[in-house]
């Protein structure tokens, strides 16, 4: 593949690595320093002159210095007279911001957008962002991947005769939906009210899920209150086992351990969108790469071809 870059900056070098390996081209350096003023200043250490320039670069902790990199990462290009700049946010965090819920508030997931857009960008490629409205807020073309695809061929190799799929709440339920049509399984949904980041209440679970195995999707799982929440009702409703299952496995203060010393949840699945360090990991734990995916999506990008037939 001739005439494309692909930068990188501290948040996920291991799936950037991986995503130029299936695209059979080089991942490009990339330099990071801190002035003594703590000032960042980044360099792009390749030809970046009429280039198609992809930029990879998840917004996760500590998520200010990692969108303050990619920006720089964006104006460097941009300067260094790339024919077209690509960013790749395997992970949006801002995303969660998607509406103005309390007084004088922001909306930082159009905010965000907006700086990625006057930095420089072109086009955006996501993963999986929190709620559909959140791609009308850039005004730039967006690729909006999921990744169903990659956790339902998981859960293939497993028996699904008493399956059905819960999503946490009904926002989430026409993701959870398509993802049961995808496994031929049933769907059910919580009732759930979010009073803080860290304090949501499930009332009840909406769908027949007594005696039988439940698959728990979700966006994303950062600390785990959901899940915990809606694993007290499935108590109630004395299912059989239950694996959860997620695109960004955040697992902020040890969710991850928490969660797999649950007696009931036989397995948690998420995806590599963001990074999962190893002291984090667990025997119940399996980590998906959607490098695939996305190399192939920057592949069509950059050919020119149809990145919604990767859905059909």
């Amino acid at each position: 593949m001739r005439d494309i870059a692909v930068f990188t900056g501290s948040a996920h070098p291991d799936l950037a690595k991986e995503i130029c390996e299936h695209l059979a081209v080089p991942l490009m350096p990339t330099r990071i320093d801190r002035f003594a003023n703590d000032c960042i200043e980044v360099q792009l250490q390749g030809n970046c002159r009429e280039r198609d320039v992809f930029l990879i670069q998840p917004l996760v902790p500590p998520t200010q210095e990692h969108l303050a990199e990619l920006l720089f990462m964006l104006d460097a290009a941009r300067g260094a007279s790339a024919a077209r700049i690509t960013v790749v946010l395997p992970h949006y965090a801002y995303a969660r911001s998607d509406k103005k819920d309390a007084p004088r508030i922001s909306i930082g997931g159009r905010l965000v957008a907006d700086l990625l857009t006057t930095a420089g960008a072109d086009r955006v490629l996501a993963m999986t962002l929190h709620s559909p409205q959140v791609h009308g807020f850039f005004s730039i073309p967006v690729d909006h991947l999921h990744a169903l695809r990659e956790l339902a061929h998981h859960f293939r190799g497993y028996d699904l005769s008493n399956t059905v799929v819960v999503s946490p709440d009904l926002g989430n339920a026409k993701e959870a939906a398509a993802f049961a049509r995808m496994l031929g399984i049933e769907v059910a949904a919580g009732a759930k009210q979010r009073f803080a980041d860290d304090k949501v209440v499930i009332s009840s679970v909406i769908g027949e899920v007594a005696d039988r195995d439940v698959i728990v999707l979700d966006d994303e799982i950062a600390k785990g209150s959901t899940v915990f929440e809606l694993l007290a009702r499935l108590r109630e409703r004395n299912v059989r086992s239950v694996r959860v299952a997620c695109t960004h496995g955040l697992f902020s203060n040890d969710a991850v351990r928490r969660l797999s010393a649950e007696k009931e949840i036989e397995e948690i699945v998420c995806t590599n969108t963001v990074p999962i360090p190893k002291h984090k990991a667990t025997d119940k734990l399996t980590v998906i790469s959607v490098a695939p995916a996305l190399a192939e999506a920057m592949r069509r990008i950059h050919n020119g071809e149809s990145v919604s037939a990767l859905f059909a």
